[in-house]
């Protein structure tokens, strides 16, 4: 279990860059998700995993937000 939390506190961490890209960051955002809950059933690592989830959280929403944008200033055609 302390592997889980170590793992969904890590890639949480790297969702809050890889939102950027939301091709990466939402793969990377719900892997740390999956991993974090995993990691919180233990009692070793709980913060970890209580951390990892919530920046897995966060690191969604802005990869969910980052495409929406993306895809509306596509659609509208003010990308270039």
């Amino acid at each position: 279990m302390k592997g889980k939390a170590i793992g969904g506190f890590v890639l949480g961490l790297i969702s809050l860059v890889a939102w950027f890209v939301p091709l990466f960051g939402i793969p990377v955002s719900i892997v740390g998700l999956c991993l974090g809950i995993g990691g919180s059933k233990g009692y070793e690592a709980k913060g970890l995993a209580v951390a990892g989830i919530v920046l897995s959280i966060i690191g969604l929403v802005l990869s969910i937000v980052n495409a929406s944008i993306g895809a509306y200033m596509g659609a509208s055609g003010q990308l270039f």
